[in-house]
């Protein structure tokens, strides 16, 4: 109701408005009568845009339970302290600035990545990281720590590489990792397409995926796209991000999910 009575009104107001330009003559297009309806119309286009936005958010998945911190996890947030073994299958809650969203972790898939990934989630290294590269029909990028002091602990912190068990499919989290072997440390992209043809001959392991809250990974602002140096990230973290792309959006919380 709130909708139909809003967009109403901004129609009324620019109805009245062209009254006003062109007097009582609804037949005759003036330059100025077709300025107004097209003002008109971007009023509109602005409401529903705005109204779609909200609707989106209230529809996004409301955060799960967390889970208790294992047994074993002594505090810590260096790679000494990443020792635990992950589940079988768990859950990560995705708390953003955009929405809400739930991955599905495997260990089968990808027992190394698994493991790695388990560990910083439950250090909670995902915490205010910022999705600094994001390209539409293919990739949403993230992983690199605000704090550089932090960052710079796990910067060469690699893992193993593994078999390709799943394919990089819409909704699948796998680790980044450079042309040289062995090269994934805490980098991530959600795919935004089926990317299996490109990525799975380059050895790009997928070990999750996500269950709920793909419209909300999806409309993970695309505004910077690239822009963001990546090595300025790694050395000046949120600092430099936050200044400089102000609308990006970001993880407010990612933690281990009953």
């Amino acid at each position: 109701m709130k909708k139909v009575l809003s967009i109403g009104v901004v129609a009324a107001l620019g109805i009245a408005c062209i009254v006003a330009i062109n007097g009582c003559q609804p037949n005759r297009m003036t330059p100025e009568r077709a300025l107004a309806a097209r003002e008109v119309e971007l009023k509109l286009d602005q409401t529903e845009r705005e109204q779609m936005k909200e609707e989106q958010n209230a529809a996004s998945t409301a955060p799960l339970e967390r889970a208790p911190l294992p047994e074993g996890y002594n505090g810590g947030k260096a790679p000494k302290d990443a020792t635990l073994t992950a589940p079988d299958t768990f859950k990560v809650q995705f708390v953003c600035s955009n929405g809400n969203f739930v991955v599905e972790c495997h260990r089968d898939w990808a027992p190394i990545g698994v493991d790695r990934f388990y560990n910083l989630v439950v250090q909670g290294f995902f915490n205010e990281a910022r999705f600094f590269r994001v390209l539409p029909g293919f990739v949403v990028q993230f992983g690199i720590n605000g704090d550089p002091a932090l960052m710079g602990q796990w910067r060469d912190a690699t893992i193993q590489d593994e078999a390709v068990k799943q394919g990089n499919r819409r909704g699948t989290l796998t680790f980044a990792k450079s042309s040289m072997p062995n090269s994934r440390s805490t980098q991530l992209f959600i795919n935004l397409n089926d990317n299996s043809a490109g990525l799975d001959p380059q050895g790009f392991s997928a070990f999750g995926e996500v269950i709920d809250g793909m419209n909300v990974v999806e409309s993970i602002s695309a505004k910077y796209g690239e822009k963001p140096n990546q090595m300025m990230i790694q050395e000046q973290g949120n600092a430099y991000l936050q200044p400089n792309f102000p609308e990006m959006d970001y993880i407010k919380e990612a933690y281990i999910a009953q």
